[in-house]
């Protein structure tokens, strides 16, 4: 499915990841090296380019994966993924020294190479100081949604993070390429995918899912008792978080279970501040380096030299073709 004019989004260490343990580690740089992240990529890339024919293409940087206002919000924010000092991870997810995530050994060396090569191609690369991948993509959505809709182009978010399935919004438009399994299934969500799949009618309806049921991989404990089906029903009902809550405040309202009312108010603190940390910041200033700032996707490498080098050295040969050729024919 083409989406000729396309603002293409990618979420680079949810998909390196995807990468990594989708393509063997017997991939390897000519001096034994593992490149199989490296290699995962860009044919990922260089399919995304291929099927949807974007114009413009940048990837989303994490340049602080557990950020000091999510963990000041609630201090149990991905603090299972913390590891004590610092290590080859820092190379992957630059959390400081002492919020480092544990990342496989043969991975993080090949994120740089990663970089290298997005440069050497022209591809943009875009990061935030103290903001996620999630938040650079939330902003430069937000920024092409508020463009005049004459001059503004879909968004498409590729992610293995169903955290981003809140920026689904039909008439923006913005839909989210979700890769389901390793880097070759890629389930396309929009409005009637949400609805269809968890019950709630919009993506920020199902920021507001996320919230009240929690999310134990990131740490978000949610409101005790009601899960994603309950969240959902109590979002069908009143429509947004705010109105489940102010139902929960009002003794007369009959929507609630006496259960869930008592929940709802127990779970207040959290409730206050849970959706800063669950919704994507959509004012990070965000910094491009390694190609354009308007993210137009070239159709020669920027740096012709330097992508010969970087292919030699790690035995990306295949790889990089497939990139140069989807780039030069899109």
């Amino acid at each position: 499915m083409a989406d000729r004019h396309a603002l293409m989004l990618l979420d680079t260490a949810s998909l390196y990841f995807r990468a990594f343990y989708g393509v063997p580690d017997s991939v390897k740089a000519p001096d034994g090296t593992p490149v199989n992240a490296v290699r995962g990529l860009l044919d990922m890339i260089a399919r995304l380019v291929t099927d949807h024919r974007p114009d413009r293409l940048v990837a989303c940087w994490d340049e602080d994966w557990r950020p000091e206002f999510r963990v000041a919000l609630i201090p149990s924010y991905k603090a299972h993924r913390v590891v004590g000092g610092v290590d080859a991870a820092d190379a992957a997810r630059s959390g400081g020294p002492d919020a480092v995530e544990e990342v496989p050994d043969t991975l993080a060396p090949q994120v740089p190479v990663i970089a290298d090569v997005l440069a050497a191609l022209g591809i943009a690369r875009a990061g935030a100081a103290g903001y996620e991948a999630d938040d650079v993509i939330g902003t430069l959505t937000a920024r092409e949604v508020a463009r005049p809709a004459g001059e503004r182009s879909p968004t498409l978010v590729v992610t293995g993070d169903r955290d981003l399935f809140q920026l689904v919004d039909d008439d923006a438009p913005v839909r989210v390429l979700y890769t389901i399994r390793g880097i070759k299934d890629i389930e396309v969500v929009d409005t009637a995918r949400i609805r269809e799949k968890y019950g709630v009618d919009s993506g920020a309806a199902y920021a507001d899912m996320a919230v009240l049921r929690g999310d134990p991989s990131d740490g978000l404990p949610g409101v005790a008792g009601i899960g994603e089906k309950t969240a959902a029903t109590l979002l069908g009902r009143y429509g947004t978080l705010d109105a489940v809550r102010a139902a929960a405040a009002d003794p007369g309202d009959k929507g609630l279970t006496a259960t869930q009312r008592r929940r709802l108010l127990d779970a207040a603190d959290y409730l206050d501040v849970a959706p800063t940390v669950v919704r994507v910041a959509d004012d990070a200033a965000v910094e491009v380096t390694g190609g354009p700032d308007g993210f137009e996707l070239p159709r020669e490498p920027a740096d012709p030299e330097a992508l010969v080098d970087l292919t030699a050295r790690w035995g990306l040969e295949s790889s990089v073709r497939r990139v140069l050729t989807a780039l030069a024919t899109r």
